[in-house]
């Protein structure tokens, strides 16, 4: 078809080229020229069906993603209502514990390490740690910025201990 619109006529194919190469398409079939591209038409539905359905499923995932790292980011009642399209109304809180922690001797922990071993370090170091946390309902203020960490206690759930005890 793309050859038909050819700038060049001696590029274009003949009425006879064009002939043959619809028997080829329908395998040596005698069907009239209407009923070949019914059948071309059905079969490009059917491609734009199957690449909708793909893409589909790659903005769910996508999608998924972006819900993962809005709940990391933000404390979940406030993700929710901006997935909503809601306002978030600032909240007044009687006890707020912040908790701010450091490696001490980090400096000079990675100026003698490789830095796969500094890196591995601070995995297994904050994964501990954030699993001890995630038992005791603490929200993540701040992402990780380097070494350091900020962590609050209180600000996002009204149903919580108090750090001190109940």
């Amino acid at each position: 078809m793309k050859q038909c619109w050819s700038e060049q006529p001696e590029r274009r194919p003949t009425i006879d080229q064009i002939f043959d190469q619809f028997k080829s398409i329908n395998k040596g079939r005698k069907t009239n020229i209407i009923d070949s591209m019914l059948r071309m038409l059905e079969q490009y539905s059917s491609n734009l069906e199957d690449l909708i359905r793909e893409r589909t499923e790659e903005l769910e995932i996508e999608k998924q993603k972006t819900d993962k790292l809005l709940t990391q980011m933000l404390p979940p009642s406030v993700a929710e209502a901006l997935k909503m399209g809601t306002p978030v109304e600032p909240e007044y809180f009687e006890e707020v514990t912040l908790y701010f922690s450091d490696i001490v001797g980090f400096t000079t922990i990675s100026a003698m390490s490789e830095p796969i071993e500094v890196v591995d370090l601070l995995n297994d170091l904050y994964t501990l740690f954030d699993a001890i946390i995630g038992a005791h309902d603490v929200y993540k203020v701040a992402p990780a910025v380097g070494r350091g960490r900020l962590r609050a206690l209180g600000s996002h759930s009204r149903g919580m201990r108090s750090p001190r005890g109940p």
